[in-house]
């Protein structure tokens, strides 16, 4: 009775690893000449409406008449850019995922917060650059620059200021221009917040006093009176406003700025990448992309492939130099693994089995023989599915990848179907909730964004 049974367990477990197993397979198949085939994502690691969501969501709206079919923006924000520079790093290499990259992805690994770095990408387009700006309410009691640094110098509390998260290009672009001339540190209080738009209407509500951040993200409000540029950080002034005077005209020999871009994660088909490559630079040099990016205000300067690269590691050798000073460093914990999450399923499901009474079968049922092996059977397929999980969560994704790996092992286990369906298609999803969306842990996402 025990070996019949246990034949029709460990072929449902059979079945099942097979199954995890071809889910890990099936974008490989899909390398038809007519490519793509399904609809692309692009992320955007800050939130909606700054300025890197507003390019990436015109990007996305020309390249789905280029390409033939739909093109989604996902606003992957958190951890200073970790959260969405990571998530387009590990997404799966099959072309159907891009990631407009920011400036800041030369500045996290010198920061500490995460490994990646330009080399964990293929370049395929920078697509503009803007410079900083110092942005007030229009009540503000300052004029310029100057009367906004005596005020700083002066200052008994600290000065909350924001425009992105900390350690962002625009919080760099601040506390460079600090450090250049001599402002004590502590004279701002810089306030995380996830992108320039978000920083603009916390400027305006009052919570914060100053905005770092580029003209065109604070055209509307310029445009509106609702806020006044104090001066733009470059030895040029802003086409899109050319009445505000620079730092440089000012006295001040400080200049820095942001850029935006195109990557694939590392891996993509050549076939894939030149199509991808040949669609987004039609993009972006037909009319309609340089008439909105003339329209918001937006610098256009156009970088391609082996070029863009090449920008890329002289950017990241320059940021590096800035970022190691002793003055700049900054003492931040990188973001939890991805692997974090899986470990502490298989330990809740380990502890939820033992409150529950779940047993390896008993050695008394079979003969010593059959015990021997069914001793070192069982913890091979426990093993054996992690690693499935591991080789295919990158393509199909934590959900999915986690949801098979548990039903694998709770059918190993003997866990009714009741108690497995309720664990696993609750728990995980549930999980995933906090750990991805609420805490920005950057977890394996595969090909149905999960």
């Amino acid at each position: 009775m025990y070996f019949s049974g246990a034949s029709r367990q460990m072929g449902i477990i059979c079945r099942l690893a097979v199954c995890f197993l071809l889910m890990g397979l099936v974008p490989g198949c899909d390398r038809s000449s007519d490519w793509p085939v399904r609809p692309v994502t692009l992320v955007c690691p800050w939130s909606a409406g700054g300025g890197t969501d507003r390019v990436s969501r015109q990007i996305a709206i020309q390249l789905e008449s280029e390409l033939g079919v739909p093109v989604n923006v996902i606003n992957a924000t958190g951890g200073g850019g970790v959260t969405g520079h990571t998530r387009g790093a590990i997404a799966a290499a099959d072309g159907y995922t891009l990631l407009m990259a920011t400036v800041e992805l030369n500045m996290l690994h010198w920061r500490g917060l995460c490994p990646i770095t330009p080399e964990s990408y293929r370049p395929l387009a920078k697509l503009n650059e803007d410079s900083a700006a110092i942005f007030v309410r229009a009540d503000a009691p300052w004029q310029t620059i100057q009367e906004l640094e005596t005020a700083l110098r002066e200052t008994t509390s600290s000065v909350p200021v924001s425009g992105s998260a900390a350690g962002s290009i625009w919080h760099l672009a601040l506390a460079g221009w600090l450090m250049e001339r001599d402002v004590a540190a502590d004279a701002t209080n810089w306030i995380s917040i996830n992108g320039s738009a978000p920083a603009l209407q916390e400027l305006l509500a009052g919570g914060i006093e100053v905005v770092c951040c580029s003209i065109p993200e604070a055209a509307a409000l310029l445009q509106g009176r609702e806020v006044r540029c104090l001066g733009v950080m470059s030895r040029e002034r802003c086409p899109a406003a050319p009445e505000i005077p620079t730092f440089v005209e000012q006295g001040v020999e400080w200049s820095v700025g942001g850029w935006r871009g195109l990557m694939y994660p590392p891996g993509v088909p050549e076939d894939r990448v030149e199509v991808m490559s040949a669609a987004i630079r039609r993009v972006a040099e037909s009319a309609e992309f340089t008439q909105f990016m003339d329209d918001a205000g937006f610098n256009i300067s156009l970088v391609y492939g082996q070029d863009f690269a090449e920008f890329l590691a002289e950017a990241d050798a320059g940021f590096g130099a800035i970022l190691t000073q002793p003055a700049m460093q900054q003492q931040q914990q990188a973001p939890l693994s991805p692997w974090f999450v899986p470990v502490l399923l298989i330990g809740i499901g380990v502890v939820v089995l033992g409150v529950s009474g779940v047993k390896w079968p008993a050695a008394a049922d079979v003969s010593a023989k059959s015990s021997n092996s069914q001793s070192l059977r069982m913890p091979l397929i426990f093993c054996g599915s992690i690693v499935l999980y591991i080789l295919s969560c990158q393509t199909v994704g934590y959900v999915i990848s986690s949801m098979a790996l548990l039903a694998v092992q709770f059918r190993l286990l003997r866990v009714g179907l009741f108690r497995l369906v309720l664990f696993v298609v609750l728990a995980v999803p549930a999980l995933y909730q906090v750990f991805s969306v609420v805490l920005g842990v950057p977890l394996p996402w595969g090909m149905l964004g999960w």
